[in-house]
């Protein structure tokens, strides 16, 4: 099958189902840029960065621009305490995980996951026979 076509219509096309396929190119760029940052900080921000991003992928917004302005921040928030020398000790507080679900707070949860949370609440709100719709965090 030939890729190449000799109208831009076409081509869009094609770029735009690649984008549904495998997820926005943007975003792709932007999530390579946000590991360089990382990459390029001290040893030990770098630790302390590369573990908080961990729990974030499994805890945070699961999706797009919401995951990658996290991310961004995330290394805005380090370089800068680099810069300064924050001990992370300073950083995170005595509680890391209550560090990490406050600074999670402050974005959207992903399309997926609000419409999982939604869909859970509602489903259980007809179990117990509520005629309601569940209120709360869904999203």
């Amino acid at each position: 099958m030939d890729m190449t076509t000799g109208s831009n219509e076409s081509k869009s096309r094609y770029l735009r189902y690649l984008e549904i396929v495998t997820g926005s190119l943007e975003e792709k760029k932007r999530y390579r840029r946000y590991k360089a940052r990382v990459k390029r900080l001290p040893d030990n921000y770098r630790i302390a960065v590369e573990a908080l991003e961990r729990y974030l992928m499994h805890f945070g917004p699961a999706d797009g621009a919401g995951a990658m302005e996290m991310y961004e921040d995330l290394a805005d928030l380090f370089e800068q305490s680099a810069a300064d020398a924050t001990p992370i000790r300073d950083l995170f507080g005595d509680d890391p995980i209550e560090f990490a679900e406050t600074f999670m707070a402050n974005y959207p949860l992903g399309q997926y996951r609000a419409r999982e949370r939604h869909r859970f609440a509602s489903a259980v709100a007809r179990a117990a026979g509520d005629t309601t719709p569940p209120q709360g965090r869904t999203v």
